[in-house]
């Protein structure tokens, strides 16, 4: 009877560590990003647009530009929001990006991507793309502080 409750007890603690566990807050991404960029392409593909970084209390201004080459067809319009990881200075941010995983489309327009630059720095991007676009190609996305 008295090792029931023992294990009773062990288990209810456990239940409350590990539910204070997951409701506990990670830290923050050490810079947050905003994106607008537009795509116009037909075989070639041109993106443009422009954004910003906040980082370290710092808002710093962004372009952003790329070429694609492949199979593509289409004009879009994406406003992205994320999170910008592996970074120890604005300039840091500045690079081409390649994706990391590929970037796919949800209901609504949503669309969400991981891209990487040559220093390492990760944003980790979700937003809403808007118009159409069909496309299957190697891009290059780079992006300058201004």
């Amino acid at each position: 009877m008295m090792f029931r409750g023992c294990v009773l007890a062990a288990m209810l603690a456990l239940s409350c560590a590990s539910t204070a566990t997951a409701q506990a807050p990670g830290p923050p991404p050490p810079a947050t990003i905003q994106l607008l960029m537009f795509k116009g392409s037909y075989i070639f593909g041109i993106t443009a647009g422009e954004g910003a970084m906040y980082f370290q209390g710092q808002t710093y201004p962004l372009s952003i530009g790329g070429v694609s080459v492949g199979l593509s067809i289409g004009g879009s319009t994406a406003e992205l929001v994320g999170e910008v990881y592996n970074i120890w200075s604005p300039a840091d941010i500045e690079g081409v990006y390649a994706a990391t995983k590929a970037s796919y489309a949800v209901g609504g327009g949503e669309t969400v991507t991981v891209l990487r630059n040559a220093r390492g720095v990760e944003l980790h991007l979700s937003g809403k793309q808007i118009g159409l676009e069909i496309s299957l190609d190697l891009s290059g996305l780079s992006i300058s502080l201004q």
